[in-house]
């Protein structure tokens, strides 16, 4: 008996230490599993057809949003909207010239390879018998710019909208019906559909025929041909939402837990690396993102660190240029002391190859302290720079500390093929862990301090072989590339731009918006030499530069 006990006293502690320690890891794969299981609920729903792609105004958003919602009403997340959890706002696409059309002897030209209408141009229907030779009373009339073009060649001031504007009103005088504009020069000429344009509409429709419509429609000039176009210009905005949810610790620091939830739709709005009209569900971007931002916000709820309070926003209208990110900080619904943010956008495909992409570590001397104590399997690449092209980018402005979390491009970015099955759902939830320890290992840090960073050009999607090393204000809605900021060491920054300044033109070519501005980018190589019109408040100024 007396043996007996003796092996029960020394063996007992070691079985409760191992049972205990079984019962713990048993607990640890089950809450693994859950979270797992979460992320592909969420992600299955988010990046699937019903959605259409969640673009920005639609109905597919809409519904994305309403799921959200729920998510966080169950996990007991507080609303902290303008209206419950929502935050609305309008997003001003300027002009739009759908269902405008123009037939020659009845083959309708296409937009915009063809022909397109001018922004200021009227809206109105004409039918006529027109010959480009001659002009004549109560027909439209066709004009041929080439002359004008080739006189203001070196003319960086000239601007062709104006001219065009004014020979509208001077034609209309003489009882012209309409003005079809063509160039018949081999030069430049900057005729482009300024969607941004808020000029009075001309008393009569402008329309503009590409050399290639021109070419296959007007193979004769001396011949008659019949006409019939109808112009309708008008204004198009979308209603966006950001979703914002608050854990309230009663802390004097609040930080800051964001991942945008829209995506492509069918690609309207130009910015698909694919040409295929069909739904972009987004998995990766940023379905996956918006899973582990509901996953984090219900580890929070359930057990956070207390010396923060948690800010968490969805954010739409990320693709259409971090306009959710940049109309809340500029319009907060509640007030708070800012600590730190953090940005998940892309997290759904890790791979050791690739590794998890950490952006914004330079931007507080603090995230070295924390990263550091931080245990994971995960294979982590840090980049210093606190810009980027993503949400993070709009708070960094603010001189706010930022982490970007990242697991990198692929095929499949910004394509139809961004699907909900090729997500590394293990590898998503070990980001989420790690986020959840990065937060716990900050929580006695106080109120991190801001660093200013480096702003080498980065991106997810298309590049060019030149910059200018500016970062665009993506909300700008005049005619032009407003400067949000510029880089450190880049060409902007040694010809003296500065926040606020517009950029208009590059040697020909001018630019209304950043669409033209990128396409106009693309005709420079390193080397090339060339002037840069800027507007200054209410100044132009001409810079001569050599693209690095």
């Amino acid at each position: 008996m007396k043996r007996i006990l003796f092996f029960s006293i020394l063996f007992f502690p070691g079985l409760i230490f191992s049972q205990s320690k079984r019962k713990k890891i048993k607990m640890q794969l089950q809450a693994n599993t859950a979270i797992v299981n979460h992320l592909m609920a969420h992600e299955q729903y988010l990046a699937s057809d019903k959605l259409e792609g969640r673009r920005t105004g639609t109905n597919g958003e809409l519904l994305a949003m309403q799921y959200i919602e729920n998510q966080y009403r169950e996990i007991g997340i507080e609303p902290k909207g303008n209206n419950g959890f929502l935050q609305e706002f309008d997003i001003d696409e300027g002009k739009n010239a759908a269902g405008s059309f123009f037939k020659v002897n009845n083959n309708y030209l296409s937009v915009p390879a063809d022909f397109f209408p001018l922004a200021f141009s009227a809206t109105d229907s004409v039918k006529a018998l027109v010959s480009i030779d001659i002009n004549e009373k109560d027909q439209p009339w066709c004009i041929d710019l080439a002359n004008v073009v080739e006189d203001n060649v070196n003319n960086p001031h000239f601007d062709i909208e104006t001219y065009i504007k004014k020979m509208a009103v001077k034609i209309a005088e003489k009882h012209a019906k309409a003005l079809l504009l063509y160039n018949s020069s081999n030069l430049t000429d900057n005729v482009l559909f300024n969607k941004n344009d808020q000029s009075p509409a001309a008393p009569i429709p402008v329309l503009y025929i590409t050399q290639k419509g021109f070419k296959k429609y007007f193979t004769d000039p001396s011949a008659t041909n019949s006409i019939e176009l109808n112009v309708s210009i008008h204004n198009q905005t979308r209603k966006a939402r950001n979703i914002i949810g608050f854990i309230n610790n009663h802390a004097p620091n609040t930080v800051i837990l964001g991942a945008h939830y829209d995506h492509l739709g069918y690609g309207e709005d130009k910015n698909a690396l694919d040409t295929v009209h069909a739904v972009h569900n987004g998995a990766d971007d940023n379905a996956s993102g918006t899973a582990a931002l509901i996953e984090l916000a219900r580890l929070l709820k359930h057990s956070s660190p207390k010396n923060n309070n948690y800010l968490i926003i969805n954010f739409s209208a990320e693709e259409l240029g971090l306009l959710g990110s940049k109309y809340w900080l500029n319009h907060p619904t509640m007030a708070i002391t800012p600590n730190y943010m953090v940005n998940m956008d892309m997290v759904g495909r890790y791979d050791s190859a690739k590794k998890l992409i950490i952006g914004g570590y330079g931007t507080s001397a603090t995230w070295g302290e924390i990263v550091t104590t931080i245990h994971s399997n995960l294979l982590v690449k840090f980049d210093s720079t606190g810009s980027g092209p993503s949400d993070h980018e709009a708070f960094y402005r603010k001189d706010i500390p930022v982490l970007f979390f990242f697991t990198g491009t692929h095929p499949d970015y910004h394509k139809v093929t961004d699907d909900w099955d090729k997500i590394n759902y293990n590898g998503e939830r070990e980001i989420i862990q790690f986020i959840y320890q990065l937060i716990a290992a900050a929580d006695a840090k106080g109120k991190l301090t801001f660093a200013k960073t480096s702003e080498p050009a980065t991106g997810r999607g298309v590049t060019f072989s030149v910059s200018l090393g500016v970062i665009p204000d993506y909300a700008f809605a005049g005619t032009g590339v407003r400067i949000d900021g510029v880089a450190e060491g880049k060409l902007a920054q040694k010809i003296g731009l500065q926040s606020g300044d517009i950029l208009l033109q590059l040697g020909n070519y001018k630019f209304v918006d950043l669409m033209s501005y990128m396409q106009t980018l693309s005709k420079f190589k390193k080397g090339d030499k060339t002037q840069l019109l800027i507007k200054r408040a209410t100044k132009e100024i001409v810079f001569d530069i050599e693209f690095q």
